[in-house]
């Protein structure tokens, strides 16, 4: 099952190739990484870091005495999360793989943080982008296809 996938950050300025060997992720709910997302939580990916080839090097974040982040310092876009000291796996976000599907959440990491009312939503109503109006009027305005 391992194989090369893609990704990188919202403005594509920074891209990345991971050589992938589950399809297993993990939620981390921990305070740093909410902070760090600006989400409840972390959707990470582990890899090996000799198992990742940074097509362009990102801009890193020390965010604690213990870890650093890479990031896109032109758009925002956290990528994932690292040990100082460099040993162990590194984590790479989910949502900054080209093809995020390929996952399936695994386990939950940092449970002293979690935020039990936003795990099951599937009760919520919901709302697609296309179809709200508010944001497909300002795409449509700008002369462009809504995203997916």
């Amino acid at each position: 099952m391992t194989q090369t996938m893609t990704g990188g950050c919202q403005c594509g300025r920074i891209r990345y190739s991971a050589l992938i060997e589950s399809d297993e992720a993990y939620w981390c709910h921990c305070r740093m990484c909410q902070k760090a997302t600006g989400g409840i939580a972390a959707a990470f990916v582990q890899v090996e870091p000799g198992k990742v080839t940074w097509l362009a090097e990102p801009d890193w974040y020390q965010s604690s005495p213990v870890a650093r982040r890479p990031f896109c310092s032109t758009c925002g876009t956290p990528l994932g999360f690292a040990w100082v000291d460099g040993a162990g796996d590194m984590d790479l976000t989910v949502g900054s793989f080209d093809d995020p599907a390929h996952f399936r959440p695994a386990a939950h990491a940092g449970c002293e943080s979690i935020h039990e009312a936003w795990l099951d939503t599937r009760e919520l109503p919901r709302h697609y982008t296309a179809s709200t109006k508010s944001v497909a009027e300002r795409w449509q305005a700008a002369g462009l296809e809504v995203p997916e």
